[in-house]
């Protein structure tokens, strides 16, 4: 299905998510834990207020794994990003 987001990028998604490609691209920082991860689960940490390496080590892996968007493959990444910065996630 062609679309064409508000600021006006088209593009062609065949799901109903409504994420504009070339918007999300733009939006992906360039350091920091959060562009470690797929826009998915950046979006899923965004969304619950998760935008600090402290904030993250708040949380437990199971917790993370409940939220849309986090998966298997963004827990090692974000588990070497606390342990870089001498945190962990809070135990189950």
């Amino acid at each position: 299905m062609q679309r064409t987001c508000k600021n006006g990028h088209h593009y062609t998604k065949s799901s109903t998510c409504p994420v504009c490609p070339v918007c999300e691209t733009k939006r992906k920082p360039e350091n920091g834990f959060l562009s470690l991860v797929s826009a998915p689960a950046r979006r899923a940490l965004e969304n619950a207020g998760i935008t600090s390496l402290s904030l993250l080590s708040a949380y437990t892996e199971t917790e993370l794994l409940k939220l849309h968007g986090i998966g298997k493959t963004s827990i090692p990444k974000l588990r070497a990003a606390l342990m870089e910065n001498g945190l962990a996630f809070r135990p189950d």
